[in-house]
């Protein structure tokens, strides 16, 4: 099962070649999937007849010189709060079993008509709140947590039982899986990528984006599911650019911001800061200004993000509270009968402050003329998950806190990408967070891939699960 250490950039170059075919990709994650799954639990429902019938047609269209790109027969998961037409969509939620959506989400369309092969919906935190405990675990350690709502698709691309996988973020929820699972994952500019047809939480604040193994592979799927849609309220009338075409450029004359009151304190563990401080490094001896900015507005934004998010999902899970509120989980119930009593004043409060925090940031970028504030992910690895439980109750839980990282860009809407860049000293992964420009995801990954294309963590796999060829 060799073949599942090839990047999709890999694997598609011996498919178009005829060097191996689609189905003997499927079958081999198909394979990987059987094996794994005991372990980390990364899927709500594995598709396997309807990915070996994908990929037979794919195997087809290619012998037949209708290639369609470099996804075409490469198997990849989805988040389950993606509709997929005659599939169940549950988005972890008692309260929506046995839902077969009549129709696939913007994203499941673009992914089929680029010729992916879906096998499988990953786990998801009930409604993508995560606040329940789902069963995924960490694919480099079991005992520990997996990330927030997009675990199952970080869980996945990290145990090589996908090659890529969509998820959905609306306060971090692929950023963090990404990080705590060792994979790249881009939380794209709002409106890029289209929401249709994906079980929502809060409209103003929720992404989906991809996750992989490397830069370039994020940047192919991000190619993919780029582009303007009108079903979605939130999508913006731009051209995407071509995500792929100047990654090797190299970073030298970019510039790069830290902002290190909020960022780089004493809630980040040594060994994050560290390796966060050695991206930054080897970025600067690349050519890359790196400079010290203030944000202090940033301090807000978890206040500002959760009155928001508060509110939001209440409003569209409304009808499930009430309707089927004897089905949610305890903790999903919870939250949304608390959104309920945000006061109005608050939440329109909260807006005018998300206009004061995107002003700041974008004259921050303005000022210095930044390519990309960079921060670590999470403030730590990755935590077992009693411990990670015990410490949440009394409000010390450094992964909780991390919203703090991560929800500045779901409030701004800019693009956020978080890269590998290390492991802890008992070999869990570390990821260094890049904060780019609206619409210019193109520099961002180039950035990222300056930095990675000098490591080879991409190539690390966890000692925690069954070896490749089991």
């Amino acid at each position: 099962m060799e073949s599942l250490d090839l990047t999709i950039r890999e694997a598609a170059t011996r498919l178009e070649r005829g060097e191996i075919s689609s189905l003997e990709l499927v079958e081999a994650t198909l394979r990987r999937i059987e094996a794994t799954e005991p372990l980390i639990h990364a899927y709500a429902l594995v598709l396997a007849e309807e990915a070996c019938e994908a990929a037979r047609a794919a195997d087809t269209e290619m012998a037949q010189g209708r290639y369609r790109g470099p996804l075409h027969g490469i198997p990849v998961g989805v988040k389950d709060l993606c509709y997929t037409r005659g599939i169940p969509t549950e988005a972890g939620s008692r309260a929506l079993a046995g839902f077969l959506p009549s129709y696939d989400a913007a994203v499941v369309e673009r992914l089929r008509d680029a010729g992916a092969v879906i096998v499988g919906k990953t786990v998801t935190h009930e409604l993508a709140y995560g606040v329940n405990v789902p069963p995924t675990r960490n694919a480099w350690d079991p005992a520990c947590y997996p990330g927030g709502s997009s675990a199952g698709s970080g869980a996945a691309v990290a145990a090589r039982s996908a090659f890529g996988a969509i998820g959905t973020d609306t306060g971090g929820s692929i950023r963090e899986p990404a990080t705590l699972n060792g994979v790249v994952g881009l939380k794209p500019t709002f409106g890029l990528v289209s929401r249709y047809g994906i079980v929502p939480l809060s409209p103003s604040l929720d992404h989906a984006g991809p996750l992989a193994r490397t830069v370039e592979d994020c940047a192919l799927l991000l190619q993919a599911l780029a582009g303007y849609d009108p079903r979605d309220g939130g999508s913006i009338d731009q051209t995407p650019a071509d995500y792929t075409a100047t990654l090797e450029v190299g970073a030298a004359g970019l510039i790069v911001g830290v902002e290190r009151d909020l960022f780089m304190g004493s809630l980040v563990q040594p060994e994050v800061r560290l390796a966060v401080e050695a991206v930054l490094a080897e970025l600067a001896a690349q050519g890359v200004a790196v400079v010290e900015v203030a944000i202090p507005e940033l301090a807000l934004m978890r206040t500002v993000g959760l009155t928001i998010l508060l509110g939001d999902a209440s409003a569209q899970h409304w009808h499930l509270l009430r309707e089927r509120g004897s089905d949610l989980d305890p903790t999903t119930r919870l939250m949304l009968e608390l959104g309920e009593l945000v006061p109005a004043t608050h939440y329109a409060m909260a807006q005018r402050a998300r206009r004061v925090l995107c002003d700041a940031m974008r004259r921050t970028f303005e000022s210095h003329r930044l390519t990309a504030l960079v921060s670590p992910t999470s403030p730590s690895a990755t935590l077992p998950m009693d411990e990670m439980v015990a410490q949440g109750e009394t409000g010390e839980d450094p992964l909780s806190a991390g919203l703090d990282f991560m929800i500045p860009a779901n409030i701004t809407g800019q693009p956020a990408l978080s890269v590998p860049c290390g492991f802890s000293s008992s070999g869990l992964p570390i990821g260094a967070q890049f904060f780019g420009r609206p619409f210019d995801e193109a520099t961002l990954l180039r950035l990222a891939r300056a930095y990675e294309r000098n490591h080879a963590w991409a190539g690390a796999r966890s000692p925690a699960l069954p070896p490749l060829d089991q």
